[in-house]
């Protein structure tokens, strides 16, 4: 792709997004940053145009439907044509599935599962006449294999999923590819949110028995660049022979699944 394409980017104030937005920025990407959090966004946006010169900060929820046509509609006009859409705003709910209330299960499939069917819808209308573009949803790992009392979280990220491939075989014959890539456990703040009773690293990469949780055979967590990496591969011209597709990205936590 030619310097200063236009990569739009949801959940970019931190983590994984963030990584992804970085990534793409070097790539030569003219980044669009959207995210519900307008202050640490600006602060990622502002990072970004110290050293690449380009980056937009966007504040957007993705559970508001007219917030999110109306950003789409603003890029275009503002920024330039969306090449790729990169799906990573999300939320986590952990607990036993009893336990999950309804303001739980709501609010996860909102943002992990609306907010991707949302954007996707908004960007394959503009995409579409072009006949190009890239779109990539950060899934997981635990949509393939089950975790206890990530339940909620798993099953949404199942369902964007299979909803962005089947979107990518709708939008083939326009030359758009659609594509998941499936981060196993991450070095972010959501994971470290999960870390209770004195567990740490060491245990995630270990394993539980308990659980039924198998551990990371490469014994490592994974970096936010790690999945960025894969990103930016899946949304480059290198990859314009591959859509709906899901790599994982885990260190093997998931056995090939």
């Amino acid at each position: 792709m030619s310097e200063g394409w236009v990569a739009l980017v949801t959940g970019a104030a931190g983590g994984i997004g963030a990584a992804i937005a970085d990534r793409l920025a070097r790539d030569g990407a003219t980044v669009v940053a959207a995210d519900v959090d307008a202050t640490r966004l600006r602060d990622v946006v502002a990072d970004l145009r110290t050293r690449t010169g380009r980056g937009c900060a966007y504040p957007l929820d993705v559970c508001d439907t007219d917030a999110v046509e109306s950003a789409v509609a603003r890029v275009e006009r503002e920024v330039g044509p969306i090449a790729v859409l990169v799906n990573a705003a999300g939320v986590l709910r952990t607990g036993p599935v009893p336990a999950l209330s309804d303001a739980d299960w709501g609010a996860v499939f909102e943002v992990n599962l609306g907010g991707v069917i949302r954007m996707c819808r908004a960007v394959a209308r503009t995409m579409t006449p072009r006949r190009s573009g890239s779109i990539v949803t950060i899934g997981s790992n635990a949509a393939g294999v089950p975790r206890v009392g990530m339940a909620a979280y798993a099953a949404s990220k199942a369902a964007a999923a299979h909803f962005t491939h089947c979107l990518g075989l709708e939008l083939a014959g326009a030359g758009i590819r659609c594509n998941v890539v499936a981060p196993g456990s991450t070095d972010t703040a959501m994971l470290r949110s999960m870390w209770t009773d004195g567990n740490d690293a060491a245990d995630v990469i270990r394993g539980s028995l308990d659980t039924f949780k198998v551990g990371i055979p490469l014994g490592r967590l994974a970096e936010p660049v790690d999945i960025a990496e894969a990103v930016a591969f899946l949304a480059s011209d290198r990859a314009r022979h591959i859509t709906m597709q899901t790599p994982y990205v885990d260190g093997g936590a998931a056995l090939h699944a």
